[in-house]
């Protein structure tokens, strides 16, 4: 078991076995989207449980609170708590704390982001591997107002965190807002003066803004799932953007002459071996997600035209310098079969283009 103090002697976070949890020795006022005993309540236990190897999973989703009370009875606690529960790995956890004058905010995550989503877009429920959950415990006295700002102001900081982290909706490929199973628990000790504003301005927000980010940051680089520096490919396919779907969208090019195989060859080779080829794709994608967005702006004039004239100014001067008859803007109704994003598509075209002409090239030789 490992124990860490969090408010004097009074409030410690407790990890044992698959649960960790904040002991009070005093009622907490709390206010959570927990699965257990969620709401508004005064308790002296807050439990994050993690969901065992081999648990049913249909029994999980149709009664959750079994698992959270019969994890609670192995550790001795009462059924006056609260409970979360998670499929990320509970010792992955991540506390942060910050004091100013005489208010201080502790938040407590667990992060597992393998079901990352975006509020809105349409989502069929799987298996869940891993959510975010936070415990966010305030040693001041909020009001109940000032409670539930808290509940908005810790949650817009766990989502700018996974969007810093280019985290992406498992079911769109669109910036993550968070995961299907969130669950977020703000508690106070109730000391000091009434506090009235929790919003992001304010000296709670502040301090409960700056805690989360670095939390949920730490616990989710912890988890070990998505750091900072993954591969294109693993970028490309969190947006749903494999090289197998863009070889076999560019094999429907009858003039580039190479299946799907040797399309996907021709790209894994280029972007491993040419870091500048891989951050213009990496470039190209980003605009396509803007224009998407509506963000364009309109000097820009029309998109399928800057694509074309992007590609060219990139890929001309190889292409039109070569012998061979092949130039990046010829067969354009033939681009049109290509279901890829417009500047997305211009690109891997004049990329595999150039590939193709140096191969040919070398072989001439």
């Amino acid at each position: 078991m490992r124990q860490f103090k969090l408010v004097d002697n009074d409030v410690e976070l407790i990890l044992k076995g698959n649960v960790l949890a904040v002991i009070s020795g005093t009622p907490l006022s709390t206010v959570s989207t927990a699965v257990y005993n969620g709401g508004f309540k005064k308790v002296k236990t807050i439990l994050n449980v993690e969901v065992p190897k081999g648990y049913d999973d249909k029994i999980l989703h149709e009664n959750p609170e079994t698992l959270v009370l019969n994890s609670s009875k192995k550790l001795g606690f009462t059924e006056d708590a609260i409970g979360m529960i998670t499929a990320a790995k509970i010792d992955n956890f991540s506390v942060v704390t910050k004091k100013e004058g005489d208010l201080a905010v502790s938040v407590i995550a667990t992060a597992g982001c393998h079901h990352a989503e975006s509020a809105g877009e349409d989502i069929q429920v799987e298996a869940i591997t891993g959510t975010v959950n936070l415990i966010v415990l305030i040693d001041g006295n909020p009001t109940e107002s000032c409670l539930m700002s808290t509940l908005c102001t810790a949650t817009e900081a766990k989502t700018a965190t996974l969007r810093a982290l280019d985290i992406r909706s498992k079911y769109s490929g669109d910036s993550a807002t968070g995961t299907i199973t969130d669950s977020l628990v703000v508690a106070t000790t109730n000391r000091g003066s009434a506090i009235k504003y929790g919003g992001p301005a304010s000296k709670l927000g502040r301090l409960i803004g700056h805690c989360t980010r670095s939390a949920v940051r730490e616990s989710i680089l912890n988890q070990d799932e998505y750091l900072p520096c993954r591969s294109i490919f693993e970028r490309l396919k969190e947006r749903q953007l494999p090289i197998e779907k863009l070889a076999s969208e560019l094999s429907k090019i009858k003039s580039l002459n190479a299946d799907e195989n040797a399309l996907s060859s021709y790209l894994i080779t280029i972007l491993k071996k040419d870091p500048l080829s891989a951050l213009v794709l990496m470039a190209a994608v980003k605009i396509d997600e803007d224009i998407e967005k509506g963000l364009i702006p309109p000097e820009f004039g029309k998109i399928e035209v800057l694509g074309k004239n992007f590609t060219d100014f990139l890929f001309s001067k190889q292409i039109h310098n070569s012998t061979e008859p092949l130039s990046v803007n010829t067969n354009t109704k033939e681009y049109d079969s290509v279901n890829l994003p417009p500047f997305l598509r211009q690109v891997l075209i004049g990329m595999v283009k150039s590939a193709l002409l140096e191969k040919s090239t070398e072989n001439d030789k």
